[in-house]
């Protein structure tokens, strides 16, 4: 399912550092350790319904690839039909206008974003592109990971095909990926989605989303808890934070905190499960 917060938030300052190629058929943004050491793990991030080219994305590969040594793939997994960025502008002044023109406007944008966001998740249904995602994977985990450990991170959109890899795809007898972490997921099938789940995946969830409720992030943490060793996951959830919080901000809550502290918990969640992974 999708929601109006899946395209709310707002676009964040600072200059990408890295480097945009073509891997496996599919444009790519990549960003390299800055340290000048060759990459640890490979983490692929797959990106909410604005697609690889949005820069707070960008950003963040940034970030993760300076913090611990990765090499961070954002693919285009989405064909060139992500949704603009402008509808994170027209969606704030449909949920919170601020001046009498904002509030006179509001029946344009309403309509701009029924016009952009309907394609945008039509042409972007999970199962039109998780097939995309995974020949990605595997291709991936034969060549330029084919001797290192992978992590998926996958915000909103791509927290459903975060979750689909965990159901512990393999190729050449190596997963697709050893690990997931994934903030504000959706489109997913609660709980059948997380039962399905055989690969370790960290969840960040506000208690103000409404694609997984508090009720739901509860019952969701015990069955990946119960899961055996190996398997086990996690789920935190940010109090006082709504859907979009960890990449884009919400209209909730606006404090930087929250997307801090769900990267400190997705880098330290690889961390931990790359550690002794050989290939």
């Amino acid at each position: 399912m999708s929601c109006p917060d899946c395209f709310n938030g707002s676009v964040h300052d600072g200059a990408a550092t890295g480097t945009v190629t073509k891997l496996h058929g599919l444009d790519v943004y990549v960003a390299e350790p800055s340290s000048g050491n060759p990459p640890k793990a490979i983490i692929v991030l797959i990106p909410d319904i604005f697609g690889w080219t949005f820069v707070n994305l960008h950003l963040m590969a940034d970030s993760f690839a300076k913090k611990k040594d990765y090499r961070v793939y954002i693919p285009e997994f989405m064909n060139g039909n992500a949704a603009p960025v402008s509808m994170l502008e027209s969606l704030q002044k449909v949920i919170v206008p601020k001046t009498w023109y904002e509030t006179f406007s509001k029946p344009y944008h309403v309509l701009w974003l029924l016009v952009t966001a309907l394609p945008a998740i039509f042409f972007n249904r999970p199962g039109k592109t998780f097939p995309v995602v995974k020949s990605f994977m595997e291709s991936l985990r034969r060549n330029e990971a084919a001797h290192l450990p992978v992590g998926v991170t996958g915000y909103c959109w791509g927290g459903k095909h975060t979750i689909l890899l965990a159901e512990g795809f393999t190729v050449d007898s190596k997963p697709l990926m050893d690990a997931g972490f994934t903030a504000h997921p959706s489109f997913l099938s609660l709980f059948d989605d997380i039962e399905k789940m055989t690969v370790p995946v960290s969840f960040a969830i506000g208690d103000k989303d409404n694609q997984v409720n508090p009720t739901q992030a509860k019952q969701l943490e015990k069955i990946v808890l119960d899961k055996p060793d190996g398997q086990k996951g996690e789920c935190r959830v940010y109090a006082g934070y709504g859907h979009g919080f960890a990449c884009r901000g919400d209209v909730l809550n606006d404090d930087p905190k929250g997307a801090v502290e769900a990267e400190e918990q997705a880098l330290a969640w690889f961390e931990k499960h790359f550690e002794g992974v050989t290939y």
